[in-house]
């Protein structure tokens, strides 16, 4: 089956330049994560404004929201490299056939997801150990992000669509427009600003969500007018000709189902910690959150990379294009490695400046100190997980992306953090040596894993490695 010329030429194009392909594709992720990132860092500094209990009130919101949008980020990936491969293979109805099962899924997760956040979501938050003021504000938050959840699955899906078929910056455009305006809108929402002379309504954490999800609509409204008014992808919608295929669901979900469950777990995992580190007070919780927001930053290249890599990996392995696979592989987490160690310097040095970026709370700043000057010492580490894991979702298995996220996280990290915490009595400091720990273990399951599939790929087509 033909490919169009659109997609024909990308593909043959990061053939004729594996490295610049990478970039190519990494630079419009990074951006727009970039930006993305950006408002994490601004929200947070206005939500510190707020005191010590809102951070925490948000930080008991992360597992949740990990929680809904880890299938959607899972299956995305899922998506992702089941569109690529279909495209290195010449097949454009598979192709489409893909997208179309991604949108059906999106509509029963948004279904199943906000219906449930709605009647459960504050006996979960109730659960993870939030309580008084800290359980209020944090439910006044996650009400408002349900009733727009719809809004982001769909355009999650939407940009993992556009990502198999080699379209980054599109996304990235549309990203960083709701992005833009989220970071304008939250200020107006979040405070009472007359005596600045603007207009603020005074919402606090409300406004914060509220901001959000005017956003994210915004961004919805906009891949719905491009995809299937403007026609701007490669991929073709044909809905009302949809029919389901037991060996498309299959092809996404045996790599995004893996995915989603490692999101899962690693949400899970963050609810862990929150309920250990509220044992030691709510500013350790809200440290937590701090430090979490500068690992976003850290790891914007790395996540970037990693991106790139499922889609190139994905192509060159559904065309047979095995010298280029190769050679995308070891360029890929070459770099992630690379500059990782970089930044990982940049953080130890300036710990205390990044912190003091979000709250004038000592106790939040001395935590988060050392949070970031013990794990960025792991962070190399964790940048060859990530390209590795991504690099195996590509070839099609997302089983060890699963395995490693279960050893790491609920096998070694969590055990541990519980036993020095509850059983030792340790100081906090030892939730961080667990996290380490695991990290060293994860990343030696990931190098021999990705080691014997590239193996078996290079003896299969008798191509030295």
């Amino acid at each position: 089956m033909e490919i169009n010329s659109k997609s024909g030429s990308r593909l043959n194009s990061f053939l004729d330049n594996p490295s610049k392909a990478l970039w190519t594709l990494a630079i419009p992720i990074m951006f727009g994560m970039g930006i993305h990132t950006l408002y994490n860092i601004v929200d947070m500094m206005f939500i510190g404004r707020l005191g010590g209990n809102a951070i925490a009130g948000i930080a008991f919101n992360m597992p949740v929201f990990f929680l809904m949008l880890g299938l959607t980020m899972g299956l995305g990936s899922g998506v992702t490299a089941s569109i690529a491969r279909f495209i290195g293979e010449n097949n454009k109805r598979n192709a489409d056939n893909s997208a179309e099962h991604a949108l059906a899924m999106a509509a029963v997760i948004a279904t199943i997801f906000t219906t449930a956040g709605l009647v459960f979501g504050y006996k979960i938050l109730a659960s993870l150990g939030a309580k008084g003021e800290i359980l209020t504000l944090a439910w006044d938050y996650l009400y408002i992000i349900i009733i727009g959840l719809p809004f982001m699955i769909f355009s999650g899906f939407f940009r993992s669509i556009l990502a198999g078929e080699g379209d980054m910056k599109f996304p990235m455009m549309v990203a960083g427009l709701g992005t833009i305006l989220n970071i304008i809108l939250d200020p107006i929402f979040i405070f009472e600003l007359k005596k600045y002379g603007g207009i603020g309504f005074g919402m606090g954490v409300k406004g914060a969500a509220l901001a959000t999800v005017i956003c994210q609509l915004i961004v919805f409204i906009i891949f719905i007018y491009m995809l299937f008014v403007k026609k701007h992808a490669y991929i073709s919608f044909k809905l009302k000709d949809f029919t389901p295929s037991k060996e498309i669901l299959w092809d996404i979900v045996k790599v995004g189902l893996p995915a989603s469950m490692s999101m899962i777990i690693m949400a899970v995992g963050q609810g862990v910690f929150n309920k250990i580190l509220i044992h030691y007070s709510s500013q350790t919780v809200a440290a937590y959150q701090v430090a979490g927001r500068l690992d976003m930053l850290i790891f914007l290249p790395i996540f970037a990379i990693a991106g790139g890599m499922t889609t190139l990996v994905g192509m060159f392995y559904g065309a047979k294009k095995i010298e280029a696979l190769n050679h995308i592989v070891k360029y890929g987490i070459t770099s992630a490695f690379m500059i990782t160690m970089v930044s990982s310097t940049f953080v130890y040095i300036f710990a205390k400046t990044f912190s003091t970026w979000f709250t004038q709370d000592q106790e939040i700043i001395d935590v988060s100190i050392g949070f970031l000057r013990l794990l960025c010492l792991v962070y190399p580490l964790v940048a060859i997980g990530i390209t590795s894991g991504r690099v195996l979702q590509g070839l099609g298995k997302g089983i060890p992306v699963l395995v490693i996220t279960t050893v790491r996280v609920l096998g070694v990290s969590a055990p541990l953090a519980l036993y020095f915490s509850f059983v030792l009595d340790k100081p906090v400091e030892w939730n961080w040596y667990a996290m380490m720990i695991s990290t060293g273990i994860a990343f030696i399951i990931a190098v021999s894993w990705i080691r014997i599939e590239m193996n078996k790929i290079n003896r299969l087509q008798e191509v030295p490695v």
